[in-house]
């Protein structure tokens, strides 16, 4: 038991000083845009879902809560908030981002979660929306004030930051300790389990971890992956629903909660599709 927490911490500490820099320049990039991100998303007329799918790979803690909330004021379509939480980069971003040796799998995930919100988005807006329900898009204030607030001054980045870094090293820690436990307690019978439930099985529950709303579900798959015990098309299935806080201002501002449940489902349906097809592709 010693030991397993000796190694964990050895291998979480040489993750500090990466997983600070990362956490640093979200920080400051979430600092400086302001909300200027949010105005320019709901202002993006027919191309509302590419600009959603874009802006969520922009890694910052709140975009999707802002999305979310600008959906239940009907300010943007369904298709650009499903292209945002598929798209949205949450602290699995800053996980990869702190292991230098993961940029390249850093970029694939990206460019997947990019191609997915587009797609998904298209089909939901321009195909059910348009052509099937015959539904315009939803109007939009002139103005649109900023749904975030932040503490000014380049002190406030650098509190955010350490705190930022501390919180995921504390998720971090954990699971590791609990992998490393799994693993010496069960061995290549936990590996085998996993990787015998990839084609459906595994993206499918990978997928429905990404629906619990807090980091620690990012936190969670980005660990297995490191760890080997889940492939690819599952991290990307699990990392695709994960929109982090957005489910909750979803449920918490949305009136008509039957379509809070519509976007859920289709989260999760499309998740579980990209997930699919990129093992199918083997990407």
């Amino acid at each position: 038991m010693v030991d397993i927490i000796l190694d964990s911490l050895l291998d979480t500490g040489k993750m500090l000083p990466f997983l600070f820099a990362a956490c640093l320049l979200v920080e400051y990039a979430e600092h400086r845009q302001d909300g200027r991100l949010v105005r320019v998303l709901a202002r993006g007329d027919s191309a509302g879902f590419a600009l959603g799918a874009l802006l969520g790979l922009v890694p910052q803690c709140g975009f999707s809560g802002m999305a979310a909330s600008l959906y239940a004021g009907h300010i943007i379509t369904p298709g650009t908030l499903l292209a945002v939480f598929l798209a949205t980069s949450d602290e699995a971003f800053l996980i990869f981002l702190a292991n230098p040796q993961e940029l390249g799998l850093l970029a694939k995930l990206l460019a997947v979660k990019l191609a997915a919100g587009l797609l998904v988005g298209f089909v939901v807006d321009y195909v059910i929306r348009r052509l099937i329900l015959h539904r315009a898009r939803p109007i939009r204030p002139e103005d649109i004030e900023c749904l975030c607030t932040h503490e000014e001054g380049e002190q406030s980045v650098w509190k955010a930051a350490i705190w930022h870094t501390m919180n995921l090293l504390c998720w971090i820690l954990l699971f590791s300790v609990v992998l490393h436990l799994a693993m010496d307690q069960f061995g290549s019978r936990l590996l085998s389990g996993w990787i015998a439930g990839s084609t459906f099985w595994q993206p499918a529950l990978a997928a429905a971890i990404g629906l619990i709303p807090n980091c620690a579900a990012s936190v969670l798959l980005a660990q297995l992956y490191l760890a080997g015990s889940i492939s690819f098309a599952s991290l990307t299935a699990g990392l695709c629903s994960a929109a982090g806080v957005g489910l909750v201002v979803l449920f918490r501002t949305l009136k008509d909660k039957k379509r809070g449940f519509l976007m859920l489902a289709a989260l999760y349906l499309s998740s579980l599709a990209v997930g699919l097809v990129v093992g199918f592709l083997g990407i």
